[in-house]
């Protein structure tokens, strides 16, 4: 790969996160512990999707599909964010470097074409609940999750073919505790400006574009309910509320990470941590204690554990 973009530099040097021995492990034991969270919980709501038959319906299968990609973006990040604490040396190869930054933004993708899909979901079976099933069938579904798939490589895959071939011949020191495509382009041995632009525009516009076209559709779901009955709008809310929660708390990270001015290393360490922490263990949180239907299932499939091993 050094041969094709001419570059000397063969790694880069990540940024450590905590000083003292103290913090080092503090943040050891809540990474550990929430990452465990994030493995346990979106696990448990996948198994519970496949093996509860009352949960085939389109709502549910994005949502296993949602808790997935949780868990893969979080292992792109957390697991050697944990590693790296006790490190002298916090280094990353070029192609690591690469394949976690390829990873992640085909995750991202994923979960913005997932949530977009959900808000469908949703409009259809509050707006017209008669035409729901019809709408929203089986193949419609399965449609929408491999779309999301293919988005989410092409988004990567677009910003990756412009870092893979620029030169690095110099500075290696990355400023952050993971690989990023506008912080590996800052470290390049050329003029990146319009490639940065190309960037934000990719992954911070439409982070924008997306988080205000969401958060519209909700209020005009909202709206459409109110105009139709007073009475379900107080139920419409508490359904949507969950799915505007998990939409905030991806897309406003996103927002100030690629988008923001002013940045600092603070606030994108910050903010990178609640993405790649923090969000992917709420979501199961929110949705499951929520959620009715979620909660019931998973009643019935502890129960079935339990009553499995008794007779075991």
């Amino acid at each position: 790969m050094d041969q094709i973009n001419g570059s000397v530099v063969t790694e880069f040097v990540l940024l450590g996160l905590a000083q003292s021995l103290g913090m080092q492990f503090f943040l050891f034991l809540f990474f550990s512990l929430f990452y465990v969270g994030i493995i346990l919980g979106n696990l448990f709501i996948v198994f519970t999707v496949i093996f509860d038959s009352h949960l085939h319906f389109p709502m549910y299968i994005l949502l296993a599909n949602l808790s997935l990609i949780d868990l893969g973006l979080s292992s792109t990040t957390v697991p050697r964010m944990i590693s790296d604490l006790f490190s002298d040396c916090k280094i990353i190869s070029f192609h690591n470097c690469m394949i976690q930054m390829f990873f992640i933004h085909v995750m991202g993708g994923v979960e913005m074409v997932l949530l977009i899909a959900m808000a469908y979901d949703r409009y259809t079976a509050i707006c017209k609940p008669l035409h729901y099933l019809t709408i929203m069938n089986p193949k419609v579904c399965m449609l929408l999750v491999v779309v999301a798939w293919i988005i989410g490589v092409i988004h990567a895959v677009s910003q990756f073919l412009f870092v893979i071939n620029l030169p690095f011949c110099g500075p290696n020191n990355m400023g952050s505790f993971y690989c990023d495509f506008p912080r590996v382009m800052k470290l390049a041995c050329m003029d990146t400006y319009r490639l940065e632009f190309v960037v934000t525009a990719n992954s911070g516009f439409i982070s924008v574009g997306t988080f205000f076209f969401l958060i519209v559709s909700y209020i005009f779901i909202l709206v459409t309910v109110r105009k139709r009955s007073s009475n379900d709008l107080s139920k419409a809310f508490f359904t949507l509320s969950a799915h505007v929660m998990v939409v905030v708390l991806f897309f406003v990270p996103c927002m100030f990470l690629y988008v923001w001015p002013f940045p600092t290393k603070s606030l994108d360490n910050f903010f990178s941590i609640v993405d790649f922490v923090v969000t992917p263990i709420l979501n199961p949180v929110i949705y499951t204690l929520r959620n009715r239907d979620m909660k019931a299932a998973m009643r019935r499939l502890i129960r079935q554990v339990v009553s499995s091993r008794e007779m075991a």
